[in-house]
């Protein structure tokens, strides 16, 4: 077994905590947004999985009795990374799009949407990393422990066989899902500004294009990771990521000035605006000038 892996798996699991915290608290602080947009955005997430969760279990479950099959021609992986990168596009871009509509009215500049999809992000990252937290320890635990006087005999070979591939693996796979994070959070970003787009252009088009490109992003990596595995996925994803960051910055847009929505203009005046005559100080003028008491 791999000793080193008692270190990078810790480290590992470290950073998908830490990255989109430290991310969070870098823009709240240079956006001057304040933590609310970041909470909304976490939330977007937990709420689209409330919905995404038991709909792909649903829909598993109807393939498995044979209420549903694979279209013929399809072949059975390509089949099931479309549909279900298609369940997470129409999932978690519908509920994004409903909290701009309905949740964060006020969310309609370009640094709102990056701190909502970074929010959408961290909290996915983090909860991920509390499950990577959970396996570890477990088999930890598991690691020189004779899994006989534990494990039912009908699971002891699946069990062990995944203790030993957890342990066995090269140093660098256990890093990959800190890596993977990162790309998750820019592809949520890019996905935040997408979907912004619908507020700033005024066209429900750029929802179609968002769920599509979610779609397209997790599709690929579920393909990719089930033939080639998780090496070249990732670096698949690596390019993806360089297109995400593209699409942030393309679609940037410029910032509202602070001072033309918060305060009015001064007032001028013009003092040709006003018809100002000389008029003679005499006695009958004077004598307008007077209060009538």
């Amino acid at each position: 077994m791999n000793s080193i892996l008692i270190l990078t798996y810790p480290l590992n699991i470290l950073l998908m905590f830490a990255f989109p915290i430290l991310l969070a608290f870098y823009l709240t602080r240079k956006f001057k947004l304040g933590w609310r947009l970041w909470w909304i955005g976490a939330g977007t997430f937990v709420i689209s999985q409330l919905g995404h969760i038991p709909f792909n279990i649903m829909l598993s479950r109807l393939f498995q009795v044979g209420m549903l099959e694979v279209p013929q021609g399809f072949n059975q992986l390509l089949f099931n990374a479309i549909l279900f990168g298609l369940s997470a596009g129409i999932w978690e871009e519908g509920t994004r799009y409903a909290t701009y509509r309905w949740w964060a009215k006020d969310a309609r500049t370009w640094h709102k949407a990056i701190l909502m999809g970074t929010g959408h992000g961290g909290i996915e990252a983090i909860i991920l990393g509390f499950l990577a937290l959970i396996a570890f320890l477990q088999l930890f635990a598991l690691r020189d422990t004779d899994l006989s006087q534990q494990i039912p005999a009908d699971q002891l070979e699946l069990v062990q066989n995944q203790v030993v591939a957890y342990w066995s693996a090269p140093w660098f796979t256990s890093m990959l899902g800190a890596i993977e994070r990162v790309f998750a959070i820019i592809a949520q970003i890019s996905l935040s500004v997408l979907v912004l787009q619908i507020f700033q252009r005024g066209h429900i088009r750029w929802l179609v294009l968002a769920i599509g490109w979610h779609a397209f992003i997790d599709a690929l990596a579920i393909y990719i990771l089930s033939i080639w595995g998780a090496n070249l996925t990732e670096a698949v994803l690596f390019f993806i990521t360089l297109i995400n960051l593209a699409l942030i910055f393309i679609l940037r847009s410029p910032e509202p000035d602070p001072l033309s929505a918060s305060e009015p203009l001064p007032l001028t005046r013009d003092r040709s605006s006003f018809n100002i005559q000389d008029v003679d100080p005499t006695s009958e003028t004077l004598e307008q000038t007077r209060y009538n008491s």
